[in-house]
């Protein structure tokens, strides 16, 4: 059998099959519990293709494409476990005391696979014929390539591009592990008056993985993320704590409070517009994609497809679909009917379910294109979950118009069918990436999007028990916690704000001025990045401006860093012996940064969970004056280490 035949044979098998699962069971539940503690989670592709190279090592015809579909399945822990940043807000206005298994589990399940169905004709027009970086996609196939030439071969250039990897990794974890003791801190945070009443601050992180995300999506992209941290910190926030003086509070609380309350919105309601520029843009691309894809199904059915360019079929597409809408409309119709709009349970099902599936898939397009930029850890989901909570409740409230018994299950109502949406989102967001991995290994499309579709399924199985283990020992901030083991709710930030702005819509108390600000600053970024376009000049990503305002300065940072720097190396190996070669050196130690942190990021979310404390590793206390020091000296000398090692190895 040849070695491409053997491939094609060895990619969607049981013991993959099984390894994905078992991964995925793992990160999801520490994802969940990491997710509404701090309101990040960490995303599992790259840790699960490492742990399936080592397992799968084993067997002696295990095959690139195989690990593949390992991580494939994995990665819906790190994606699907981000629908904690809505469902959660049952609890917290006290309509659900805890997490019904069926409810929950087949919220996930519906919304996610319409999140895997979603972005099949999607897939040629953003991963096949676009030019979108997909850092964590490349970093991913980087880290299966090397490790499978590593293994087939022992030439002087694949053990090269293993150890670029290994140094980038244990640089990054490294890094983390330091700050995780608080030796040394991973980001340094001050805040101060500009002038009058009028406050900022610096939030600068210290992190080799975002930094390594920076060198893969380049300087365009970096740029644009920074003019929207200088819209957000050198704009936004000095003009309204001018606006607003503090009354008894440090100027800390309040340059954050601002930043949160207000100046997220500015960037929510920029990337609202950017987003339905974009899907504007890409209508052409998006219609052709789903014409190639019926081609495709046709010459599949006639025995001329191309393995690597054929997707799930027809047929299957509209199964699930009708399955997953039918699924839904029960989920709605349950939902409804104990409650005091069970009179309307007609209109509000008639407006959900079009609001799920064509919401759903604007939102499939919108977040696919945001991991494309950027990469599906750092897009910024919940923004996507603010404008779609916003017009949910708002397409709701014109239906019911409830009386005051009503409104309480109006919002209960708004926050269900919004987490379907969320489903839906969190694995778009991460399916494409995915295909992006499968398209630069040599991945057969469809035989992905079924692993993804296993991964939701067991991803969706463990979040309901986790979600109500957490509920009854920690409970959630703002919710009322009866009989909860400690007094120490669960931040659940997002899930927080989300359930707040439901409120706000329902009851007519919710301030627009902030997204409205926002959708007048991406418009005039669009209309620049068009005339730089014109003009052949770096172009300014819309996208990229609204979450450089949206996200938090420590995660936009260092990505600019990392694109600047990664800007300069790669100029410098213009004029190296081999450019092509010391180019891609590059791009191994930039995806060994993003393998270490992650890796990291898993072991740190299991001790957290072990040991039911948010500083297990810690060394010291959480005021060391020289953390920040330590932090920045460390980040600088380990970058300068890298990059002049690959200098050094390129000459």
């Amino acid at each position: 059998m040849s070695q491409s035949t053997k491939a094609a044979t060895l990619e969607f098998t049981l013991r993959g099959v099984i390894l994905g699962v078992g991964i995925t069971l793992i990160f999801t539940a520490a994802n969940v519990y990491l997710g509404l503690k701090v309101g990040l989670t960490f995303a599992t592709s790259i840790p699960a293709a490492v742990i399936s190279m080592a397992v799968l090592s084993a067997f002696k015809d295990s095959t690139i494409l195989e690990n593949n579909i390992v991580q494939t399945v994995a990665s819906a822990a790190g994606t699907l476990s981000a629908i904690i940043f809505v469902l959660p807000g049952l609890v917290i206005v006290g309509w659900w005391t805890g997490f019904p298994f069926w409810q929950s589990f087949l919220i996930c399940v519906s919304g996610g696979i319409l999140g895997v169905l979603f972005t099949i004709p999607l897939r040629r027009a953003m991963v096949t014929t676009s030019d979108l970086p997909y850092p964590e996609g490349v970093a991913a196939a980087e880290v299966l390539e090397v490790g499978a030439r590593a293994r087939e071969a022992a030439s002087a250039e694949a053990r090269e591009g293993l150890i670029a990897v290994i140094y980038g990794a244990v640089a990054s974890a490294g890094l983390a592990l330091l700050a995780a003791t608080r030796i040394a801190t991973n980001e340094t945070i001050a805040f101060f008056r500009v002038s009058g009443n009028a406050e900022s601050g610096v939030d600068l992180g210290w992190s080799l993985a975002l930094l390594g995300v920076g060198h893969l999506v380049g300087l365009s992209v970096g740029l644009a993320m920074l003019v929207g941290l200088l819209i957000s910190w050198a704009g936004a926030v000095p003009i309204l704590t001018a606006l607003h003086p503090a009354l008894g509070v440090s100027i800390a609380d309040h340059a954050q409070g601002i930043w949160s309350h207000d100046v997220r919105f500015i960037g929510a309601g920029t990337i609202a517009v950017a987003a339905i520029w974009t899907l504007l843009k890409l209508g052409g691309p998006v219609v052709g994609g789903v014409m190639s894809t019926l081609g495709a199904a046709k010459a599949s059915k006639a025995g001329t497809h191309d393995r690597k360019d054929t997707d799930m079929g027809i047929g299957s597409i509209g199964a699930l679909a009708v399955g997953c809408l039918f699924v839904i409309g029960y989920l709605l119709a349950a939902f409804l009917a104990p409650t005091p709009l069970a009179g309307l349970t007609t209109p509000l099902i008639i407006a959900g379910i079009p609001f799920i599936f064509i919401g759903g898939f604007l939102v499939a397009a919108i977040c696919g294109y945001m991991a494309g930029l950027i990469g599906a850890s750092n897009s910024p989901i919940s923004g996507v979950g603010i404008l779609a909570i916003l017009i949910c409740a708002g397409i709701m409230l014109a239906v019911a118009q409830p009386g005051a018994d009503g409104k309480r299950a109006l919002v209960a109502y708004a926050l269900f069918a919004t987490s379907i949406v969320f489903a839906i989102a969190t694995i778009s967001n991460n399916n494409l990436q995915d295909l992006k991995t499968g398209q630069l290994v040599g991945a057969t499309p469809a035989a992905q999007q079924w692993a993804l579709i296993v991964g939701v399924i067991a991803g969706a199985a463990v979040i309901p028990p986790v979600l109500n283990l957490l509920a009854h020992a920690f409970g959630f901030a703002g919710a009322a916690n009866i009989g909860t083991v400690t007094k120490q709710p669960l931040a659940a930030p997002q899930a927080v704000l989300i359930s707040a702005l439901a409120q706000g819509v329902i009851e007519h108390n919710l301030n627009l001025t902030m997204i409205g600000i926002g959708a007048g600053i991406g418009v005039i970024i669009i209309i620049l990045d068009e005339v730089l376009g014109v003009a052949k000049l770096m172009r300014l990503p819309p996208l990229a401006v609204g979450i450089g305002i949206y996200l938090p300065m420590s995660a936009t940072q260092p990505v600019v860093v990392g694109a600047i720097i990664g800007h300069l190396y790669d100029r410098w190996t213009a004029r190296a012996k081999e450019p092509a070669r010391a180019k891609q050196l590059g791009v191994l130690v930039a995806s060994g940064m993003i393998v270490g942190e992650s890796l990291f990021g898993v072991i740190l979310a299991g001790l957290i969970v072990a040991f039911s404390s948010d500083a297990p590793l810690a060394l010291v206390g959480g005021n060391f004056r020289f953390a920040d020091v330590i932090g920045l000296g460390v980040f600088a000398f380990l970058i300068a280490v890298l990059y002049r090692w690959m200098m050094k190895k390129s000459r």
